[in-house]
């Protein structure tokens, strides 16, 4: 997990993959099945669990990118903009590293 206690997409991903299968039963009209097993054996997917496993982690990273898209935004609004240079980098870095100290790997 990251410093900041967020947790990255592609951390996110590594940690799906090792979670424990659960079933969840749904209950769809006969139009959205068919849809679905049209999808399956057209687009690649060996059941309909996969295809639903597919549309969740790209309803997640949707979700991850209005995220980022937000913070972006907010940090566009956040003030004045500053001139970063590699000075300015060393500079913040020995003033967190004294007011946090240096944290070992």
């Amino acid at each position: 997990m990251a410093e900041n206690g967020r947790i990255s997409y592609s951390e996110a991903m590594k940690t799906e993959t090792k979670d424990q299968l659960t079933s969840m039963n749904i209950s769809l009209p006969e139009s959205m099945k068919l849809f679905i097993e049209t999808e399956v054996s057209s687009g690649g997917y060996g059941t309909a669990s996969e295809y639903f496993r597919e549309l969740v982690r790209e309803a997640k990273r949707r979700k991850a990118e209005e995220r980022l898209e937000t913070l972006l935004l907010e940090a566009l609004d956040s003030g004045q903009p500053i001139t970063v240079t590699p000075e300015y980098w060393e500079n913040k870095k020995a003033s967190l590293t004294t007011k946090y100290g240096k944290k070992s790997k």
